[in-house]
């Protein structure tokens, strides 16, 4: 990617996080990013390009590194763990986008069957997991997106709460909560 391609979104990702998307304006993105405002519009159509784009591009950095050092020959659970921690160690060595959840959550998208085949494309490998886990019989016959709020996203909420100050969580801890969330979504 062009880096003043990507400065651009990166000014747009730290600007949100600060201003929310009402108090966003293309000029103060093009200072934050240090280009002229009309650079911009080299690569961006208009305000709601540019956030379709910041969408896809932090989509894409978290399923990259969710799926980071996973392959399939794996065990489930060995891939499982890896992608919990993955989640957990991006949160943690502030590697995640600096927008929140819930401005990530509400940023414009695409609508259609071509962004949710770019994501379906991004997280195979955690779709192959859950799929393969079904197929075998070891997890609930639940969604791939119910399977993922039960198990990985936790690591996500348990890592903000870390960080804050707000629960301390230990190795020990860390590691129940892992077992805890495998749990959820495996047969009994």
């Amino acid at each position: 990617m062009n880096d003043k391609k990507t400065r651009i979104l990166k000014a747009t990702e730290k600007l949100l996080a600060i201003y929310g998307f009402h108090g966003l304006s293309m000029q103060m993105v093009a200072k934050e990013a240090g280009v002229a405002a009309g650079t911009i519009y080299r690569y961006f159509e208009d305000k709601d390009d540019l956030l379709h784009q910041l969408y896809d591009h932090i989509l894409n950095h978290v399923a990259n590194k969710v799926t980071q050092n996973v392959s399939d020959d794996m065990p489930l659970k060995d891939r499982f763990r890896t992608m919990w921690l993955n989640i957990w160690n991006m949160a943690n060595q502030e590697d995640a986008p600096l927008i929140n959840r819930g401005q990530f959550e509400n940023l414009p998208r695409r609508n259609g069957t071509e962004q949710r085949q770019m994501e379906q494309k991004l997280f195979a490998k955690v779709n192959q997991l859950f799929d393969e886990g079904k197929a075998s019989g070891l997890f609930k016959q639940l969604d791939n997106e119910i399977l993922s709020v039960l198990s990985l996203e936790p690591s996500a909420c348990l890592a903000r709460k870390h960080i804050n100050g707000v629960f301390r969580v230990d190795e020990t801890s860390r590691e129940a909560a892992i077992d805890a969330c495998w749990d959820a979504i495996t047969q009994h």
